[in-house]
């Protein structure tokens, strides 16, 4: 089914209706105050930024680095470098490690879903450690490979020197970061995210719940870890799903884990309430067609490589205006995914979507008399132009 976005390579294309184009678009209150050093609110198909404040400060992360370090071995899991069924050893500094605790003895060998879910869910700083020693040999080798992957995923003011977020000279990240991180979390493993809404774990005869309250508070939300310490106050990254609509908040620097809670609920209750996600376009979708010059054919679909997703104010989709900028002359052969222009949406005069237009299909080169002949007309278009 086409869809009703779909454009002409003419002209500017109104993306409503001239009756809807003249109705009333919905209010939208400013954002609520959060009590909080630094926050973001964002929607994770689109990574549009709802609301944010001091996002990119850099802050002590406490235990959301632990995100990092089961991200790394969901990773790891996933290539097929460990397993989780793997017995894992637990060395004397996993076990003297101080805070919160899985409550693993030294010496013992701990199946390494259980270590993941004693991160997950108890948020244990022994089963952090003994996880990173499986992985990299060390707590300080696991740190250069968090670092790693934290500039592989974009988290540009982020810095790690332990697998646990206890206090450390040189350990930081950012609000914006950790909603990096959370994505990716979501939607690289989301095979392994169902640990993250689990209300309890029970090891070695010791029930302890996840202190994320939120989990028992507000259905819709499904993840993902809190952090607490002195220098860090009290922090939490969550996320919800409403109507197939997904938010990632990150709160930093509260002063209680009722704060935390309270001001990510604001946060939550304020996306789902005033804004919306979209998809507009799908990958391999015909969005318009253009003339190819000296091809076997004379025309080549085009279309976006990738989902174009849009997060905006509820009601005001109709008010959103696409164009494509096609370039002037398309001569084969042509590959498929070679870009031929830009998708360009806006809502209110603010550009929301700038994708390349690409062929969705491959165009060879036409015959030795085909190629002449539509130089010949290209000459004198150019000439009468």
């Amino acid at each position: 089914m086409k869809s009703p976005f779909r454009l002409s390579a003419i002209a500017l294309i109104v993306l409503c209706l001239s009756s809807l184009a003249l109705a009333r678009p919905a209010l939208i209150p400013a954002p609520p105050q959060v009590s909080a050093s630094s926050y973001i609110l964002l929607d994770a198909d689109s990574g549009e930024v709802i609301v944010e404040s001091n996002s990119r400060q850099e802050l002590p992360p406490a235990s959301l680095t632990k995100m990092m370090t089961a991200y790394i071995v969901e990773a790891e899991v996933a290539a097929g470098n460990i397993n989780l069924y793997d017995e894992v050893p637990v060395s004397v500094k996993a076990w003297r490690t101080g805070g919160s605790k899985m409550f693993i003895k030294e010496g013992s060998k701990v199946v390494l879903e259980d270590l993941l879910k004693g991160v997950v869910i108890q948020s244990g700083n022994d089963a952090s450690i003994a996880l990173a020693e499986y992985v990299a040999g060390s707590e300080d080798a696991f740190a250069d490979i968090m670092n790693q992957q934290a500039v592989m995923l974009g988290m540009t003011n982020t810095h790690f020197m332990n697998a646990t977020g206890l206090p450390a000279e040189g350990h930081y990240s950012t609000a914006a970061d950790l909603a990096v991180l959370a994505k990716a979390i979501i939607q690289d493993y989301p095979e392994q995210y169902a640990l993250y809404a689990d209300k309890y774990f029970t090891y070695n005869n010791i029930r302890q719940p996840n202190r994320n309250r939120l989990l028992w508070r507000d259905k819709s939300v499904d993840g993902l870890k809190t952090g607490h310490t002195e220098e860090a106050g009290f922090c939490l990254v969550a996320s919800a799903v409403r109507d197939n609509m997904r938010l990632v908040s990150v709160v930093m620097g509260t002063n209680s884990e009722e704060a935390r809670a309270k001001e990510t609920q604001k946060l939550l209750n304020y996306g789902f309430r005033y804004y919306k996600t979209h998809q507009l376009y799908a990958p391999a979708e015909e969005l318009t067609t253009s003339r190819v010059w000296g091809g076997l054919t004379d025309q080549v679909s085009l279309g976006v490589a990738q989902n174009v997703i849009v997060t905006i104010p509820r009601g005001h989709k109709d008010a959103l205006d696409a164009k494509i900028d096609l370039d002037p002359t398309i001569k084969a052969p042509i590959e498929v995914g070679q870009e031929f222009g830009r998708l360009v949406v806006k809502l209110d005069g603010e550009i929301v979507v700038n994708e390349s237009l690409v062929a969705l299909e491959p165009v060879e080169e036409g015959g030795f008399f085909k190629r002449i002949w539509d130089w010949i007309k290209l000459l004198f278009i150019g000439l009468f132009a």
